[in-house]
Parts: C-alpha cells; structure tokens; sequence
C-alpha cells in the first residue's frame, strides 16, 4: 500500500456537507459523481497529498443508507492507494483478511476499487484504490 488515498465520510445531504467541508478545507470540490452501480453521490476535497470523499445515498437499499441509518453520518471507511489491486487482493487473503468483494469493481474518481470487510480490520471499512489508466 502506497498512502492513504482519501478517508470517506458517509452524510445525510451532500449538498449541506460540501458547504461545510468547503468552509473547513479553504477549497471547493473538485469532482462530484454518482456512482449508480453503489446507489451513491460523491463529491472530493483534496486536503493535501489525501483526499476527503463525501457520500451521501441516493437510494434507501445503498450500503451507505444502511451505514447512516445504523450508525449515522461520519467515517465510513478509509482507503489506501495501491499499484496492483488484484496482487494486493491475494496478498491480503493469503494474510487472512477478509474481502467484501474479491474481483475489483470501478468506483468513483476514476479507480478499481475492492474492499476488507471491517471484521477483519478492528472494526474499520478498508478500502484499496486502484487509478484505472486509459
């Protein structure tokens, strides 16, 4: 793993949480999406060399409107940048996590993403990013 690549944060109205995240980081979003196949909308910071992703539902069945119904708005998982996703995948089962998905699937801001499931890390949604070149 090569850095930690943003720290995502599930909200209740994106539109509420970017001005305040606006307001606290000094810059605008720099991309906002929908990423359908997840039922959710992003937006991201930078805050130096790592980003913020903010997440907000876009349908009651998105694993982020059970996330806020359970647990309520905040930290919803941290992600860490890696080279080759699909080699971090094997390393990290061979290690005993456990893996949410185990095929990479495209995310937002341009990236394969997979993920650990909390149990396997003290509780904490792990996230790995891939950048998908072109």
């Amino acid at each position: 793993m090569n850095k930690i690549e943003h720290i995502g944060i599930a909200v209740n109205n994106l539109s509420e949480a970017n001005d305040l995240y606006e307001k606290l980081l000094g810059v605008a979003p720099y991309k906002t999406e929908e990423v359908e196949s997840e039922g959710v909308k992003t937006s991201f910071f930078k805050c130096g060399e790592s980003k913020i992703e903010l997440l907000e539902a876009t349908n009651e069945s998105s694993p982020i409107a059970k996330f806020v119904e359970k647990r309520g708005e905040g930290i919803h998982h941290l992600a860490f940048a890696v080279e080759d996703i699909e080699a971090e995948i094997k390393r990290l089962t061979s290690q005993g996590f456990v893996l949410l998905n185990e095929t990479p699937k495209k995310g937002a801001d341009n990236k394969l993403v997979a993920f650990l499931h909390p149990k396997s890390a003290h509780g904490v949604l792990v996230e790995l990013c891939q950048d998908i070149k072109i």
